[in-house]
């Protein structure tokens, strides 16, 4: 028998405020079709003065929490994917912990940007595999609207915030593709592309920077490194496109996902897509469309799953799991 990481329950929360492509025409020589043609994005959510990235991920946690029919007693660990901490420290993860009223256990921040979420969902399931925890709380959540230069158009009309969050089980497979639970990752860096997406500030510098972005080069890099690092986890699972029930992508640029599944030769009827409703969130994205396909009743039990992103570092990566 194989020990395998399997998805419980899973959850999201989003701000209440909403804001439309059109809200940036008052203040930016931009419109809301020339947003769509580039993006596909129609609208996002930013936060509220009541919203934090600790308090969106306890919301989403709790959502999870609930579709599992789990309590938090129930939770070994907790892995929170963000680059939009409320604190240089702790932990957002430990603040979900207390939010949560979690009193045993370990929590911890992952920080791969929009790879975020891939890199913890494999580092929970090395931690299920390798009996160090039998339940964890995997989560996205990003407050971007709090790094935005709002004078550059390039960039902030394409991000917004939001949480998402899975619960894992350890449970025993039979150690074949047809298993329940995470079949394979597979996770890459390259920092000599740092200067293609980045803040440009932190606690060192003693700025707190926005973000910056070349966007036609991160393009140029995703749909490549987006294909390969699917292939190369879904050989790891060995599962071939056919047999891709959803691929349930970071949500950046519709752009960028429909390279992405021509390259792995997926009809676009067979991914899953948010990013019209929510921008890019970020770490959050991909756990926010896994939770929405799954409350659209796209996503079903005995699904076969790949997602994958890429995000600043530059930090890619994929996960095969079958639902």
């Amino acid at each position: 028998m194989t020990l395998r990481a399997v998805v419980r329950g899973v959850g999201h929360y989003l701000p209440a405020r909403v804001v439309e492509n059109a809200e940036f025409e008052a203040t930016l020589e931009t419109t809301d079709e020339w947003i769509r043609a580039r993006s596909g994005i129609e609208r996002r959510h930013f936060a509220t003065e009541n919203d934090t990235t600790s308090s969106m991920a306890t919301a989403a946690a709790q959502a999870a929490l609930a579709d599992a029919g789990m309590d938090v007693n129930d939770i070994d660990a907790i892995v929170l994917a963000t680059s939009t901490p409320d604190l240089t420290f702790p932990s957002a993860a430990t603040m979900v912990q207390a939010q949560l009223g979690m009193t045993r256990g370990f929590a911890f921040d992952i920080q791969a940007v929009c790879a975020g979420f891939v890199y913890a969902l494999t580092n929970a399931n090395a931690l299920i595999v390798s009996g160090q925890a039998k339940r964890v709380l995997v989560i996205g959540a990003e407050t971007f609207s709090k790094i935005m230069d709002w004078t550059d158009r390039a960039t902030c009309v394409l991000f917004g915030d939001g949480a998402g969050a899975l619960v894992l089980e350890a449970q025993e497979g039979a150690g074949t593709a047809q298993d329940r639970g995470i079949l394979a990752t597979d996770l890459n860096s390259d920092g000599r592309h740092r200067d293609l997406l980045y803040v440009d500030g932190g606690v060192s510098t003693g700025t707190s920077g926005y973000l910056r972005m070349q966007g036609n080069q991160v393009f140029r890099h995703a749909v490549e490194k987006l294909a390969s690092t699917a292939h190369t986890a879904m050989d790891s699972a060995g599962v071939t496109a056919e047999d891709v029930t959803w691929i349930v992508p970071h949500q950046a640029n519709i752009r960028i996902i429909q390279g992405t599944a021509k390259k792995m030769n997926v009809p676009m009827e067979r991914v899953v897509v948010t990013v019209q409703d929510h921008g890019n969130t970020s770490a959050a994205s991909i756990p926010l469309a896994l939770s929405v396909g799954r409350a659209r009743g796209q996503i079903k039990d005995g699904d076969l799953i790949v997602t994958e992103a890429i995000g600043g570092g530059l930090a890619w990566g994929a996960v095969v799991l079958r639902w």
